[in-house]
């Protein structure tokens, strides 16, 4: 009990403390900046997030489909915001689950398969971030004071693993096991390599890719151009590059407070006003974690009721019951 109280509980309380150290710094000065909200942008920003997720929806379909299950975009974009939706809440990503169990649900599709395509999802998006990542430091690199190169580094970091991932994956294609475990593990390692079997393949996964993380990113500048500060594109770019790399490790549920300091330095790195900096990185997440919750919402309707069931199954962590699934 006190195991699943501490999981819960420990997430939160350093997203608050997070949350708490950002805003004490800035607090006389946040109603001055907070005049130049203004709600057409954000409605135009939280329109525009909404569209690029068809485009990840899309991706992921085209996934599925590498893996054997046919798919239409809608469902496969429900797919995602349910388990998005549920990742915000649930730590650890435990929301990931449900997007396993609504394919074995709807599509049977085995366990190792919906594995393989989270999996392939998650590679191309930390591989194409860290790469905008890569694309921005020539820019930008004069600005990273000393106390702040790790950021080179976490980025240079994210494409040495990547590119020892890839040969790791040819490496053991030709490998078989007895082992049950071990044969499950071989297995999904040629799932994965079956989904960028080929150079049209992979250029599509990899050019829808930029398309979504470059939609992410616009959304980051929409509200920044709407507080009236001169701020360069391409350090929005590397904040929102370092935000998502930073919130790929599920120290809070959605990486909520971890997101926000990291594009709150980042941004202060480049320049701008440290309220202004706060406003804009909690502005930006709350549109991202706005639109997920709506989509999962609708998501949650359109599957039906026992989608609810299941979501509450996966917060109550219940392994028995996902064991008979």
């Amino acid at each position: 009990m006190w195991k699943k109280i501490s999981a819960v509980v420990l997430p939160t309380i350093i997203a608050v403390l997070i949350f708490w150290l950002i805003l004490s710094r800035v607090w006389d000065d946040l109603l001055v900046v907070a005049e130049h909200i203004v709600l057409t942008w954000i409605l135009f920003a939280a329109v525009l997030y909404a569209v690029f997720w068809f485009v990840r929806g899309f991706r992921y379909k085209e996934i599925l489909k590498r893996l054997g299950t046919e798919v239409g975009v809608v469902f496969s974009t429900a797919c995602i915001y349910l388990s998005q939706m549920a990742n915000i809440i649930l730590p650890a990503r435990l929301g990931d689950l449900t997007r396993m169990l609504i394919l074995k649900q709807e599509k049977q599709t085995p366990f190792t398969n919906s594995l393989t395509s989270l999996i392939a999802e998650r590679a191309y998006d930390i591989l194409v971030i860290a790469l905008l990542g890569l694309c921005t430091l020539p820019f930008i690199i004069s600005l990273i004071p000393k106390e702040y190169e790790w950021f080179i580094w976490l980025i240079v970091l994210v494409l040495v693993c990547g590119a020892v991932g890839v040969l790791f994956l040819f490496a053991v294609r030709r490998l078989h096991a007895q082992n049950k475990v071990v044969a499950k593990i071989l297995e999904i390692f040629a799932q994965f390599r079956a989904v960028s079997a080929s150079l049209s393949s992979f250029g599509l996964l990899s050019a829808t890719s930029v398309v979504i993380w470059v939609g992410d990113i616009l959304v980051c500048w929409v509200v920044a151009l709407m507080f009236s500060i001169e701020i360069h594109f391409i350090l929005v770019v590397l904040a929102v590059v370092i935000g998502n790399l930073i919130k790929a490790v599920p120290i809070t549920p959605g990486g909520i407070g971890t997101y926000e300091l990291a594009l709150v330095v980042v941004f202060q790195i480049g320049g701008v006003p440290a309220a202004t900096a706060t406003l804009i990185a909690i502005i930006d997440h709350l549109i991202k974690n706005g639109v997920t919750l709506l989509g999962g919402i609708i998501s949650l309707y359109g599957f039906g009721g026992w989608a609810v069931s299941l979501l509450k199954r996966v917060a109550q962590e219940d392994r028995a019951s996902l064991e008979k699934e």
